[in-house]
């Protein structure tokens, strides 16, 4: 076929649908805000007595390239009122995303509950919905 004809082609199709072929098309990834989807995790990948990090792996959030992986955490797993949260640029290229969070500032030998978000640099939540897991910071041993 004729480069002409793909194009006559390509305009009747959109005069049909109302779309606009030259119009930008999505590239992978770039979920719409509220359907952002953890596909692994999260999980804990290491703990210390004072610190933890969280990492989890969801669809490419739309928006802005600029992102945070947000943790938010506590004591008691009913109010995960403390967050912590890391920068990240997004590849939007990429269907999938990884985020790794910090956590700093726990105490020894202490059992913390958190969840997982991942938020535009406004705050806005890219919508995640993940599980309430737990983990417990590393105990000091004590020298005789």
């Amino acid at each position: 076929m004729t480069r002409s004809f793909l194009t006559l082609i390509a305009l009747t199709a959109a005069s049909l649908t109302g779309s606009n072929p030259t119009a930008a098309q999505q590239i992978p990834g770039g979920e719409q805000a509220g359907s952002v989807q953890i596909i692994v995790g999260p999980a804990l990948e290491s703990v210390a007595e004072k610190s933890a990090i969280i990492r989890w792996k969801s669809t490419t959030p739309a928006g802005p390239a600029e992102h945070f992986g947000v943790v938010h955490y506590g004591t008691d797993p009913k109010d995960l009122s403390q967050t912590a949260k890391s920068p990240i640029r997004l590849n939007m290229a990429h269907p999938n995303t990884i985020f790794r969070v910090r956590v700093d500032g726990l105490k020894r030998g202490t059992t913390y509950y958190y969840t997982v978000d991942s938020t535009r640099p406004d705050g806005t939540s890219d919508g995640v919905k993940g599980t309430v897991n737990q983990f417990t910071t590393r105990q000091v041993a004590q020298s005789k």
